[in-house]
């Protein structure tokens, strides 16, 4: 009977102690309410909850969230408050308060990013460039890898670029008969994946020749799951017990092909071989030159930029194939400027990508409407104030390309493709056009990128007419990058060398 009674007391002092704790929980979110409620906003869904249960709605029916956050800017001006549990986060579509806190070093990346430090307890991207918050070791590490993205390794680069885009040229001309359906995003993701695995890291991954690899599959599902976890609940659910397991094991076969691919090139240098200045090396240089640098720390920028430098590109690419089947004047001309400037040649060179100024008009046109990595956040430790609205200190502040272009106050007809917005003689967006975000913190890689779409882009336009197959939907995937959602399957056959497509019997 004593130790009844004493259990009765312990379930007792546990009930109190609990509900002690719930009113202190349940304080501090009207303390956050009575904080913040004076910036404008939808109203919340629950007390508690704040606006999860709208979001969560969203992402359960694979509905982009940031078309939501576009109809709440429409609604309630550039500077909007958003509730998720006891956080808040502000939203900001004000050019001036892009300026100011992305062009900054003073503002550090949020906790966001400390969650992507691993993936549902594996070690994700750690503290890789993307994510290291102390901007003391970022700019280190930024400092470091730079010598990784110079003008005249990039040149160098060429080379590759030529050659992994003809591989692809070479498959797609396997399947161009105008009968046959094919998935451009699978294939812009296997010739990405080829490219960054080779110039990056010396490895040859051949996903173009053996589409049973399965990096485009642990790549998309870590990429997945950094929207999944969103949802502060998803470690309790029981239907996402599968999902989670192929999460982890995605991340652990990345940091497995890292391990293996470091490991390579560290005996490579013992053994006095011809080392190239890839990122790789830069990652190794890095790391003799901090001197307490694991392996687990090179893998984190292994991981970073092998993600980095294959889905968006591969994003890119597959909606700029998707708008130029819906525009075909723009198509017809964009294949107008490939046939002047590259002709019949098989390899581009350098000199080559700066005359093809209306590619990369249509290049940066599908990123105002499609920005494969869509916004970014900063952490405000101070009171500051935004379009006249006071913004407490200790906040997340969120900023979203995406919303921002397609906003009519920044671009006229937003939902329109019209290249001509980038035109050198157009006026430049005003500090609402960041698909590489700006700044410091900006993408180290965006130069890489461009030239290796351009070249793949090139090239395609220079071999195929192509059109998409009837009945897609044109939606949006949010994968923790923007992609198109049913893959653009398109028809393709061969062009001629005058520049007309071929007849297929």
């Amino acid at each position: 009977m004593e130790l009844l009674g004493l259990i009765s007391w312990i379930l007792l002092l546990f009930l109190i102690l609990a509900f002690i704790c719930f009113l202190l929980y349940c304080g501090y979110i009207h303390y956050q309410h009575m904080k913040y409620d004076h910036i404008p906003g939808p109203p919340r869904d629950s007390f508690f909850f704040g606006h999860s249960q709208t979001i969560l709605k969203k992402m359960r029916q694979n509905q982009l969230v940031y078309d939501l956050f576009l109809d709440w800017v429409t609604t309630y001006g550039l500077v909007i408050r958003t509730n998720i549990l006891h956080r808040v986060v502000i939203l900001t579509v004000s050019p001036e308060s892009v300026k100011e806190f992305l062009m900054s070093p003073k503002y550090t990346k949020d906790w966001f990013y400390d969650r992507l430090f691993s993936l549902f307890g594996v070690r994700f991207m750690g503290k890789g460039l993307v994510t290291d918050r102390d901007n003391d070791h970022w700019h280190k590490q930024r400092r470091i890898m730079d010598p990784a993205f110079s003008r005249t390794y990039l040149i160098e680069l060429m080379e590759p670029f030529n050659e992994k885009a003809e591989e692809l040229m070479e498959r797609l001309a396997e399947k161009a008969d105008w009968s046959r359906h094919v998935g451009m995003h699978a294939m812009m993701s296997r010739v990405t994946l080829d490219v960054i695995s080779k110039v990056a890291f010396g490895m040859e991954m051949n996903s173009l020749e053996n589409d049973r690899t399965p990096f485009p599959r642990a790549i998309s599902l870590a990429m997945r799951a950094m929207v999944e976890m969103r949802n502060p609940f998803i470690r309790f659910s029981l239907e996402k017990r599968a999902f989670i397991r192929e999460v982890q094991e995605s991340v652990l076969l990345l940091r497995k092909t890292g391990r293996e691919c470091i490991e390579r090139r560290k005996k490579a240098i013992q053994d006095g071989e011809e080392i190239p200045v890839d990122i790789l090396t830069q990652i190794l240089k890095g790391a003799d030159l901090e001197g307490d640098c694991d392996m687990e720390d090179l893998l984190d920028n292994f991981v970073t930029f092998f993600i980095a430098g294959q889905e968006t590109t591969a994003n890119q690419l597959s909606f700029t194939i998707m708008e130029l089947t819906r525009n075909p004047e723009i198509l017809e001309k964009v294949q107008a400027e490939v046939d002047e400037v590259i002709g019949a040649k098989r390899d581009i060179e350098y000199d080559d990508l700066g005359e093809l100024q209306y590619l990369s008009q249509v290049l940066k046109e599908a990123l105002r409407l499609y920005p494969t990595a869509p916004g970014t956040s900063r952490a405000i430790e101070e009171e500051t104030v935004i379009e006249g609205v006071r913004i407490p200190p200790k906040v997340t502040l969120m900023f979203n390309s995406y919303v921002m272009g397609r906003m009519p106050q920044f671009y006229p007809d937003p939902l329109v493709f019209n290249p001509d917005r980038f035109h050198q003689d157009a006026p430049k967006p005003y500090y609402s056009y960041f698909p590489f975000s700006l700044g410091p913190r900006s993408c180290i890689g965006q130069v890489f990128a461009q030239m290796e779409a351009k070249v793949v882009m090139a090239k395609l336009l220079q071999r195929f007419q192509f059109e998409l197959v009837e009945g897609q939907s044109f939606r949006i995937m949010d994968t923790g990058s923007l992609r198109p959602m049913d893959g653009v399957i398109c028809r393709l056959r061969p062009r001629s060398s005058s520049g007309k497509a071929k007849k297929i019997d």
